[in-house]
């Protein structure tokens, strides 16, 4: 999946450049596709085969597809540190804060009363439809990203507990987080075709549920039973907790299952809160919106979690002022090299997007027309070649919405329509994250995977949810005609 930028960032030493302005190229078009490929063949290369780290291997690559596109070797590493800075200003905050919720949730015996509920409580066939069914909700109203570091301490500890694979675990929970952010408004890839396209956010909210949830399940418990097979690693060594070093917890205090849900949908509550609001009153001044808006972005909803946290799973699990201090110091650590290598694969995405990849892709495209179905699927098919190339979800729908604009009007489409144009997009924008999405390396980081695990779970699972999707979207279409 790609990861949602929030900020950007240029290092004070490249603040002087001459040639600082955004990078540009006006190499032929079968330059530009060998630089793709040849930066991701050295990431691959460099990671599978001479062990190279991550981190490492992302800044060869970004440099290979710069120099090879026609980019000066500064533009190249202008390109890199502005991708490498927005990813870290935007996702790498909200990584530092869930790394500091998700252990003040494991170290309070908060997570321990959330699965020991669920697994009380569920079936060991029925966990990966309950964990779909979390994802999708909690992916309802958040960023992918946001939902995704609130739910790992969650997903590893029922892998942990129930005994079940950890795939078999991950990948619903993933396909219930991705498909929503994919399909449903008010995330910011379908706001952005929803605008682009002028069509009905209530239509496309309706008809991006309804294209989810066949999705969620393909891609999620269905597909997990497979994945489980091709790719068995054990649970990582992370949110360890009291109970599983195989203490005697019995007389150990814990927050209420109350509580620990509470601290876990604050932040959702706060943002689906303000994405409602947005849509009701979009243009409204009210102070009372502007305070809505401001506790809805994921920085500071995530931020009123982990300080609701200190005190609601602090003090319901007996933690002492020291423990949860101690618990948000070591918190950190651990996470920075999964910080370096998320912000080195969107300073990777950063020098493909510079590259005017998308560019080529766009001309060979521009001007097409043709019937509803032939429109939906060459939307689709725009997103996916962009997607592909630069790694970006979001580029892929912003830029896919673009192209395909002057067909709304050319066509005349009805709102409907419109609406399932921008589902079409959405699904595209999904297909195959590989080594240029800094989502790939969350995943791959955070579940202790290979290169070659992550492409046949995460990788899979991303292209499954966007040919369901473009199928729920085909199917539908004749009710808008």
């Amino acid at each position: 999946m790609a990861m949602q930028t929030l900020t950007s960032s240029v290092p004070a030493l490249l603040a002087h450049a001459a040639d600082a302005a955004p990078p540009t190229t006006t190499a032929p078009e079968w330059q530009l596709i060998l630089a793709a490929v040849l930066g991701i063949a050295v990431i691959v290369v460099l990671i599978t085969a001479v062990k190279l780290h991550p981190f490492l291997a992302l800044i060869l690559g970004s440099l290979t597809t710069g120099l090879v596109a026609g980019m000066t070797a500064t533009q190249t590493i202008l390109s890199f540190s502005n991708g490498f800075g927005a990813t870290m200003g935007g996702v790498g905050v909200l990584i530092a804060l869930g790394a500091i919720y998700g252990k003040l949730l494991a170290d309070s015996g908060g997570a321990d009363r959330i699965v020991d509920t669920l697994i009380s409580r569920a079936s060991v066939q029925s966990l990966p439809w309950i964990m779909a069914l979390v994802g999708a909700l909690i992916g309802l109203p958040m960023f992918f990203e946001v939902g995704l570091v609130l739910l790992v301490p969650v997903i590893i500890l029922v892998a942990r507990r129930s005994g079940v694979s950890l795939i078999r675990i991950a990948i619903p929970t993933l396909a219930g987080l991705s498909a929503m952010h994919g399909f449903v408004p008010p995330h910011p890839g379908p706001l952005a075709a929803i605008d682009l396209i002028h069509a009905n956010v209530g239509l496309t909210l309706l008809f991006g549920v309804i294209v989810a949830i066949p999705a969620v399940i393909v891609a999620g418990p269905l597909f997990s039973k497979l994945a489980a097979r091709w790719v068995k690693v054990p649970v990582p060594d992370l949110f360890v907790t009291d109970e599983d070093r195989g203490e005697d917890v019995s007389a150990k205090r814990r927050p209420s299952f109350g509580a620990a849900l509470f601290s876990i949908l604050l932040p959702v509550a706060l943002m689906l809160i303000a994405a409602v609001v947005d849509i009701v009153m979009p243009t409204s001044t009210d102070p009372v919106k502007l305070v809505i808006d401001f506790l809805g972005k994921p920085v500071i909803a995530l931020l009123v979690a982990v300080i609701v946290g200190m005190f609601v799973l602090g003090r319901g699990g007996g933690m002492t002022r020291g423990q949860v201090m101690g618990s948000v110091t070591a918190a950190l650590p651990p996470m920075a090299g999964i910080l370096l290598i998320v912000g080195a694969g969107g300073g990777f995405k950063q020098v493909l997007v510079d590259s005017t990849i998308g560019s080529v892709i766009a001309k060979a495209i521009s001007g097409f027309g043709g019937s509803i179905a032939i429109v939906l699927a060459l939307a689709w098919l725009v997103a996916v070649l962009i997607r592909v190339a630069t790694g970006s979800a979001t580029v892929a729908t912003i830029t896919a919405a673009g192209i395909l604009e002057p067909l709304v009007s050319e066509m005349h489409l009805s709102s409907g329509a419109a609406s399932l144009l921008v589902l079409a997009i959405g699904a595209g924008s999904l297909f195959l994250s590989h080594v240029n999405d800094a989502g790939f390396w969350l995943i791959k980081e955070y579940f202790g995977l290979s290169i070659g695990q992550t492409l046949k779970s995460w990788t899979i699972m991303e292209c499954i949810i966007s040919i369901v999707g473009l199928a729920g979207v085909l199917a539908l279409s004749p009710l808008v005609m």
